[in-house]
């Protein structure tokens, strides 16, 4: 079994080092970075096998500007032998060599955001004990520069904190609910003081119960909940797990399914309490007089180290709710005279009662297909908006097009209304110049109505210029979306072992979503919630819990 420790995807883990001798005034200084502790499973690991730790050393460019000399870094091996013993990981793409006591790299130059220098897989040595420890450390020099080392404590054994998979229901109707068991225990060999339980849950799965001793996130920002969709909740508690006990909640949490609920994700984790560093989310804790409890099934003590196994600390659900999301095109129009610039802003509302949500793919939900009509030429369009053809085909120049593809972003609010504004010069007066404005799913003809969508005559509007007699809805107001970035497909409602919170699907079948939750896996062991969110528009949800103030999550 291998595991890695990356800090890539672990900020707030970094270990900076010692404080390196001052530099010259004009010399640029780079920070070298590393996980602070790592525990590894004693020789020779559970299947008889040695169990190896991936682990990133990294140099960090604060400068603003590329520092374009060669840098030489330096790990030295020679207090572990014995203990552990170190391999270039085979992914190693950089220039470094071992050696018996020294693991040598250079590289050429140190880019603007820092980069990765080696990684190295760690496992206990035969003979080592459970419970040694050594240090790691990197050090760097190069001409006209000073770099601040970084050190890694590595121990022989540790705590070992594993979830157990709750049974839940996968399909649900609105405004069910169902009781969410919590099972974990510590198969390590080194206890925990104290642990923190998180639980994650998509705009439209929500706890029941408050406790004094639980955290819950909210965010009153612009756009919210719809632009992240996930709520967060921390409870913490101060009960020491052994190893080989095992522990379950001792009170109440209830899983409901929200009127809006659609498709949804549950995501629950357990790992040692510790100082919580800042986050973007603001979090409330309620006085309601009653504290969730934990209550052993089983019981022996040890002090705290790094948990062995981040990997086994979480799981994911998915769940896939019974219920329609009615999206609604606003008629539009507007009057003027020959050589006028008119402004429109043409769009959509959905109409419930069922919010849509593709957060684990990032794909759009819908797109406005906008038919511009004759004798009128746009001359301003969101950039959001694709030009095509009349026919929807490819089109290079974004202004005068007959016809735009305007995408949403990956979240539909459960009443959230989409508009996008248009500027349009009148070449020539028509009477009654008729184009359209259809929302749908993408397709390469153009706006195609979802099949969760229940009512197709309405996913259609006429936009008229200079029409007489017409008495056009109002068009929607909101400001127009921005795209937001994919990370992964969509997949079959479920259960799944990785941290991977992003729900998501792009078809359905009627009033039962045909998609969920994708096995995307995790991007750091140790991190329960590590900005897997999207990109788009509303932030990320990122949570590390460190055991101690040396960093460690």
């Amino acid at each position: 079994m291998k595991k890695r420790i990356s800090l890539l995807a672990a900020t707030g883990l970094v270990a900076v080092g010692l404080a390196a001798t001052p530099a010259h005034a004009a010399d640029p200084v780079f920070t070298l970075t590393s996980p602070a502790e790592i525990g590894l499973h004693p020789h020779p690991g559970q299947d008889g096998r040695p169990q190896t730790t991936t682990v990133d050393f990294r140099v960090e460019n604060e400068t603003g500007s590329v520092f374009d000399r060669q840098s030489t870094y330096t790990i030295d091996l020679g207090a572990l032998k014995g203990v552990v013993d170190v391999k270039l990981n085979q992914d190693q793409a950089g220039d470094c060599s071992l050696a018996a006591t020294t693991v040598t790299c250079k590289d050429w130059a140190i880019w603007t955001h820092g980069s990765g220098v080696v990684s190295l897989d760690l496992a206990a040595a035969k003979g080592s004990k459970t419970g040694a420890v050594v240090d790691l450390t990197m050090t760097g020099a190069a001409e006209g520069a000073t770099f601040k080392p970084t050190t890694t404590k590595v121990e022989v054994g540790g705590p070992d904190l594993v979830m157990e998979k709750a049974a839940l229901k996968a399909k649900l109707t609105p405004g069910q609910s169902q009781p969410l068991p919590i099972v974990f225990g510590n198969t390590g060999t080194e206890s925990v003081d104290g642990v923190a339980l998180e639980l994650q849950t998509t705009h439209g799965m929500g706890l029941v119960e408050e406790y004094d001793n639980c955290a819950y996130s909210e965010d009153d920002s612009a756009g919210q909940p719809w632009n992240v969709g996930w709520g967060t909740t921390v409870c913490t508690f101060d009960n020491v797990v052994k190893p080989g006990e095992v522990y379950e909640i001792a009170d109440a949490l209830t899983l409901e399914a929200a009127p809006h609920a659609f498709i949804e994700g549950l995501l629950y984790g357990v790992h040692q309490a510790g100082d919580q560093p800042k986050s973007t989310l603001k979090f409330t804790t309620p006085r309601t007089g009653k504290k969730l409890g934990l209550k052993a099934r089983s019981a022996k003590a040890a002090p705290n180290a790094a948990d062995l196994d981040p990997w086994n600390n979480q799981h994911e659900f998915d769940f896939a709710v019974k219920n329609t999301a009615d999206l609604v095109s606003s008629a539009s129009s507007a009057e003027g005279k020959a050589g006028e610039t008119v402004k429109v802003e043409l769009g959509f509302r959905n109409d419930g009662p069922a919010w849509v949500a593709y957060l684990r793919s990032g794909e759009d939900v819908a797109m406005a297909d906008i038919v511009i009509p004759a004798g009128a030429k746009v001359t301003k369009a969101p950039e959001i908006c694709r030009a095509t053809t009349a026919d929807g085909g490819y089109r290079e120049k974004h202004l005068g097009a007959p016809r735009y593809f305007c995408p949403t972003t990956h979240v539909i609010g459960e009443k959230q209304k989409f508009g996008f504004p248009f500027e349009l010069k009148i070449e020539k007066v028509v009477v009654d110049a008729t184009g359209s404005v259809s929302v749908g799913a993408w397709s390469p003809e153009g706006a195609t109505p979802p099949s969760w969508d229940p009512k197709h005559a309405n996913n259609k509007a006429a936009f008229v210029i200079n029409g007489k007699g017409v008495t056009p809805t109002p068009a929607p107001t909101a400001a127009s979306p921005t795209p937001t970035a994919p990370t992964s497909p969509t997949a079959t409602p479920g259960t799944s072992t990785t941290p991977s919170p992003s729900p998501s699907a792009s078809t359905g079948n009627g009033k039962t979503p045909s998609g969920g939750l994708a096995e995307t896996g995790s991007t750091a062991g140790p991190v329960l919630i590590a900005g897997a969110m999207l990109v788009a528009a509303g932030g990320a949800v990122f949570l590390v819990f460190r055991r101690r103030a040396t960093g460690r999550a």
